[in-house]
């Protein structure tokens, strides 16, 4: 069956800052993980590694960004200094630091974005592509924002459908935080169908992802949002994915599927408030191979996103995930070499199995939370004209 990573070290050429959330060891330690598990074709598995190509162009960027902003960007990453004490179009002290390679890293992710997408449409061998390092779904078109500086999802989606007139696509965000930066290009697009199951903006940032956000002007009914309650747990996830995800893939009829995959999601992400377990996210990620196999004839291209357990549970989500894109199981015992290098970059002990869970998840009752995501739920089903009349 196979997939392809979308990948190059080149990608990881920035730092942020020491205490900066985003953190290139997050998808550094995946493609190690994966390598330590012999995922990869080298070590003759089922993932094919790919470059990601040149970096996006600066005209190809300016699909999606402002051209100014796009030269803001290059001043940040040539001197950084210049944005150490105030911000300019979202770059400076804060969120979305400048730094050197700021420009060269994101325009690189956005090319390994664009070219995961590219695979799965042309479907020569493998049709399901993963590019780890790209998710960068809060960039707008002429600012950063929440860690974002290009939005390689919505330029990748913008690039196909430059190249292919009448492509239908399908967009799944998965990350704990609202995909509003791909909404936002998309907004008004019949062509681009956004679906975003995210933690409430009443509780997260961007605060934003309400179920009254459905689209504008010829994209009317195009952009679906479940708030999520904090905690949200595996089972609330399942009940939006039956009755929103797959019912509104059914009716959109999308030529290939892009999911953001971020791993923000899980129960011990220090920056948000839900409950997925690693099990229950290998479950997402099955249900989300499933519905590009039953809609798109298997076309699919993810990206990672967000997740800030940087030494531990990203790269078990990301790997998780790799091995549904594959078609393979993997031992929960976690390869020796990778335990010891996670250690030693995290500065605690690694985890010993690939789903095991410490600590255990928030102890909350599970009814008011189903409770809460079916309200969310109704309220798209009433909004939506994809849903309201199945």
């Amino acid at each position: 069956m196979g997939c392809t990573l979308v990948y190059s070290d080149a990608m990881a050429g920035y730092d942020l800052g020491a205490g900066h959330p985003l953190k290139p060891e997050r998808f550094m330690l995946t493609v190690d993980l994966m390598r330590a598990y012999g995922l990869l074709a080298a070590e003759g598995g089922p993932v094919e590694v790919v470059a990601p190509g040149e970096p996006v162009s600066d005209d190809d960027l300016a699909l999606v960004h402002d051209r100014a902003y796009i030269e803001t960007v290059r001043e940040a990453s040539a001197d950084p200094e210049r944005f150490s004490w105030r911000t300019r179009r979202g770059i400076g002290p804060g969120d979305t630091p400048a730094a050197p390679g700021l420009h060269d890293a994101a325009a690189l992710i956005a090319a390994g974005t664009a070219t995961a997408l590219q695979l799965a449409l042309e479907g020569k061998g493998a049709t399901r592509a993963f590019s780890v390092a790209g998710g960068l779904h809060h960039a707008h078109h002429d600012r950063a924002a929440g860690f974002c500086v290009y939005n390689d999802p919505a330029i990748a989606i913008m690039l196909a459908l430059r190249e292919r007139p009448g492509l239908r696509v399908a967009y799944l965000d998965i990350d704990a935080h609202h995909g509003n930066g791909v909404q936002e290009v998309f907004y008004d697009t019949p062509e681009v169908l956004t679906i975003s199951l995210h933690e409430s903006g009443r509780y997260l940032y961007p605060g934003t992802g309400r179920e009254a956000e459905t689209g504008a002007g010829a994209g009317t009914g195009f952009a679906l949002n479940v708030p999520l309650p904090p905690f949200a747990d595996g089972a609330c996830y399942a009940l939006a994915f039956d009755e929103v995800v797959a019912p509104a893939l059914a009716a959109f009829a999308p030529d290939v599927l892009v999911a953001q995959c971020g791993a923000d999601a899980h129960h011990a992400d220090p920056l948000t408030h839900l409950g997925l377990t690693l099990a229950d996210m290998r479950d997402l990620y099955g249900r989300i191979v499933r519905l590009a196999h039953e809609h798109c004839g298997g076309r699919l291209a993810c990206t990672g996103g967000g997740g800030y357990g940087t030494y531990s549970v990203v790269p078990r989500a990301w790997t998780l995930l790799a091995a549904r894109l594959a078609g393979v199981e993997l031992p929960e015992e976690l390869p020796a070499e990778w335990r010891e290098r996670s250690g030693a970059l995290g500065g605690e002990p690694a985890p010993l199995t690939l789903t095991g869970e410490s600590p255990p998840p928030p102890s909350v009752e599970p009814e008011p939370l189903l409770e809460a995501t079916q309200a969310a739920i109704r309220k798209v089903r009433h909004s939506s004209a994809l849903l309201s009349s199945d």
